[in-house]
């Protein structure tokens, strides 16, 4: 059975006050990316959310980044951000066929982030579900729904979500509801809790806690990949705290390639 990996990660890699919190003097803007996945696993790609990008950018960060780094790329807000989802077929197909492919085993999972004031229907949620792709050009296709509205802490939808192999976020924030079940294949987590006073944005105690339940996840009776985003909050903080996870789930996790 091949290993589960763990992969810990950040939101983009341009971000200004990451020029004196993360980034050293002599790397130039334009090897941020280069840097940032040489101290990291994976990163989470906003920019997707806004615009389309095209097939020589995803090979541009392709060629940009270690082997074993993975992108997981949050999908189209004219596709997540609308009253009835299951309309979204021209838009969705339109995203996958972008070129998001030529990042080949760089892939990570897809986030489909709903509006925080799009609630739970139902028939609505199975038929958007229905529409995301197994693969893609040959290439395998992961997905992970982040629902933000209350009403989606209901028995119901993880039916849902387990019957497609869809992974449902655990999002760790104090505005949004907190699933913690497991229905898909992997594990995607969003921490969004770091706090300025803190060097690390999470303390190490909560650190530590996080690489244990990654650790849980990688190594149970059915071992899942895990992706593990310090995203938002403090922002300024975010490189520091995926550092410290890494280096707490050690060489064979954390730093794994």
């Amino acid at each position: 059975m091949k290993q589960a990996q763990i992969r810990v990660g950040i939101g983009g890699w341009s971000y200004e006050p990451w020029r004196k919190t993360f980034y050293p003097k002599n790397v130039a803007k334009k090897d941020e990316l280069a840097y940032a996945s040489s101290k990291l696993t994976a990163i989470e790609v906003n920019s997707t959310f806004y615009r389309l990008q095209n097939p020589a950018v995803f090979a541009k960060w392709r060629d940009s980044t270690p082997d074993g780094f993975m992108f997981s790329l949050k999908a189209p807000r004219f596709v997540t951000h609308r009253k009835i989802l299951a309309k979204a077929g021209p838009h969705l197909r339109r995203f996958i066929g972008s070129g998001i492919t030529e990042l080949d085993t760089k892939l990570g999972p897809l986030l489909w982030q709903l509006d925080p004031r799009h609630a739970f229907d139902a028939d609505d949620m199975q038929r958007f579900l229905d529409l995301l792709p197994g693969e893609a050009h040959g290439t395998r296709l992961r997905h992970a729904v982040n629902v933000r509205h209350e009403s989606f802490a209901t028995p119901r939808f993880l039916k849902l979500a387990r019957q497609r192999g869809v992974t449902v976020v655990l999002e760790d924030d104090e505005n949004f509801p907190c699933i913690e079940d497991v229905t898909g294949s992997f594990i995607y987590t969003r921490l969004r809790r770091s706090v300025s006073s803190k060097p690390t944005g999470y303390s190490p105690a909560a650190i530590a806690a996080w690489a244990a339940r990654a650790r849980t996840w990688a190594s149970g009776a059915r071992p899942r990949d895990v992706f593990m985003y310090f995203i938002n909050g403090a922002k300024e903080r975010a490189p520091a705290a995926a550092m410290s996870l890494i280096a707490g789930l050690g060489p064979r996790r954390g730093a794994q390639r």
